[in-house]
Formats: C-alpha cells, structure tokens, sequence
C-alpha cells in the first residue's frame, strides 16, 4: 500500500527520498523490466507526493541479497541513511547546546 499526502508532514518532506533498485538475477534483469521499471516510478511517486531531493540507487541490478559483500549499492544506500541520520543527530545536538546556553538549561532514518 502506497503512502498516501494526508501521511506525509513537512519533517518527512524536509529529508531527501532514496529509492534503492535492485533485482536479484541478471536473469530478472533481461526479462522481468516491468518489476525493474516498477522500481524506478518510486522516484517519480516520491515526487509526485511532495519530495524534492530524490535520489534513485540502482548499482546492484542483477546481484543477490544474500550477502550485502557485493552490493555496492546497498553499502551506499546504508551510507546515505546513515549520514542523514547522523546530521539530524548532530543538530540536534546543537540546537540542545544553544537552548543549554540561553535558558540554563534529541533521530531518526528515512524509511523507504
């Protein structure tokens, strides 16, 4: 089931979208294109939902998931997920500080 705009709040929309592609079998590849383009309109319905900076990973077009060792594209998808996490943490983390220094007296991952 497909998110629907009512779900969909400006914290979420402020995040970059990612679409991970990816079909295991160079068999899939060359014969099952309506799964693979299926894959890419992600990118396309993320648009349409409201996301501006949308970024489509397909590296691994034709590798298992058995193991992530040869998936380059699963390590850069886990790469980006983890960068965005980590600078929502860190201004977090400075908007804390700042709020410390005034008054006296915090993350979480794009699920695609």
């Amino acid at each position: 089931m497909m998110p629907s705009a009512e779900k969909i709040g400006p914290q979420h929309l402020a995040r970059p979208a990612v679409v991970y592609v990816r079909q295991s079998t160079v068999s899939q590849v060359r014969h099952h294109h309506e799964s693979r383009r299926r894959q890419y309109d992600l990118a396309a319905r993320a648009k349409q939902l409201g996301w501006c900076e949308v970024s489509v990973i397909d590296e691994d077009l034709g590798r298992s998931g058995a193991s992530s060792a040869a998936r380059p594209g699963f390590k850069h998808l886990v790469a980006e997920v983890g960068l965005a996490a980590s600078a929502r943490s860190s201004r977090s983390r400075s908007r804390a500080s700042r709020a410390t220094i005034a008054t006296g007296i915090s993350c979480s991952i794009c699920a695609g």
